[in-house]
C-alpha cells in the first residue's frame, strides 16, 4: 500500500511540472539533421538508449525542441505547448517494461497516461473506464466460474470450466451462423506446420520472436530450418486451401473463416492463443 501511495504522489509531482511546462507556452521546433549529428548529440547527454534507437530509424532523422529539452521523433506535434489543454491530460498509472522486451535487458519505468481536447472528454474516458474494469473478462470469469488459471499450467492459459465451456460453444454456434448469413466458408486447419509456410508468408522471418520454437527431429534438421512450428495465424493456411485448385474471379471474394487456436509468445512471459 507505501509503495502504490508513492507512486500516486509521484504521478501527481510529474503531472504539475506538465502542467507548468503547458502554461509557459513554449514553441514546439522541429530540426531535421543528419544521423552523425544526431549519434554526436546523444551521446553528449549520455543516452545509450537512444542510440539504438536512432540504428532503427531511416532518414529524415528530425528532433523536436521544447525549450531546453529536445528528443528523436518523427512528429508531427502541436505548434505550441498552449494548443494543450492541462484539465484534459492524466496521468493513470506505473509499471516495470524491460527494454525492448528483451527480459535479459535492463528493466525501465513506462508511465502511461492520456490526453483529450477537453475535461468532459477525459471524465467521459474515465467513466468508460471504470465500466470496463466492472466488466473485466479475468474478473466476471472467476465470479461465474466460467474458467481458471493455474501458475502450474502456465499464465495466460484458462482452462474451461463445464459452465464455462457451455457459454463458449453457444457463442461459437452463434457466430458461426452470422458468418454464413454473411458468406463466410467455414475451415479447419491444424495447430501446426512446416517452418517453409511460414518463411513463404514472411511470419518466420518478421515474426520470428513472437513465436514458439521450431520443433526438429534431428539437431542437423535444427541447424537446416527443416521442422514444424505451433501457427500463429491462421491465415497462411487458408492461403493454402485457395491455391488447392484452380479458382475463377467467379469465384471472389472467398471467404474463409475458422474458429482456431493460434499460438503466440509474449516478451513479458506469458503465451497467448486465441
Amino acid at each position: 500500500m507505501r509503495q502504490r501511495l508513492s507512486r500516486k504522489k509521484d504521478l501527481q509531482a510529474i503531472k504539475k511540472e506538465m502542467i507548468k511546462i503547458i502554461n509557459r507556452k513554449l514553441p514546439v521546433v522541429r530540426e531535421e539533421i543528419s544521423r552523425e549529428e544526431a549519434q554526436r548529440r546523444i551521446r553528449g547527454i549520455n543516452e545509450p538508449y537512444k542510440l539504438e534507437i536512432l540504428a532503427d530509424i531511416h532518414e529524415p532523422i528530425t528532433i523536436y525542441h521544447l525549450g531546453e529539452w529536445w528528443d528523436l521523433c518523427a512528429g508531427p506535434h502541436v505548434d505550441n505547448t498552449s494548443d494543450l489543454n492541462p484539465k484534459a491530460i492524466d496521468l493513470e498509472s506505473v509499471a516495470g517494461a524491460y527494454w525492448r522486451g528483451d527480459e535479459n535487458r535492463a528493466q525501465l519505468q513506462r508511465i502511461y497516461g492520456t490526453a483529450w481536447e477537453t475535461s468532459e472528454q477525459l471524465a467521459e474516458y474515465h467513466r468508460r473506464k471504470e465500466e470496463a474494469l466492472r466488466r473485466d473478462h479475468r474478473k466476471l470469469g472467476k465470479e461465474l466460474g466460467l474458467f481458471v488459471f493455474s501458475d502450474v499450467v502456465g499464465p495466460g492459459l484458462p482452462m474451461w470450466t463445464p459452465k464455462g465451456t457451455i457459454c463458449e460453444s453457444q457463442l461459437e454456434d452463434y457466430l458461426k451462423q452470422e458468418q454464413l448469413k454473411r458468406g463466410y466458408q467455414p475451415v479447419v486447419t491444424p495447430h501446426i506446420a512446416r517452418v517453409d509456410l511460414f518463411k513463404t508468408s514472411g511470419h518466420w522471418q518478421k515474426y520470428q520472436e513472437d513465436m514458439f520454437p521450431m520443433m526438429a527431429e534431428t539437431p542437423e534438421a535444427a541447424k537446416l530450418e527443416q521442422g514444424f512450428v505451433l501457427k500463429p495465424m491462421n491465415c497462411p493456411f487458408h492461403i493454402q486451401i485457395y491455391k488447392s485448385e484452380l479458382r475463377s474471379y467467379r469465384d471472389l471474394p472467398l471467404r474463409l473463416a475458422e474458429f482456431g487456436t493460434v499460438y503466440r509468445y509474449e516478451q513479458s512471459g506469458g503465451v497467448g492463443g486465441a
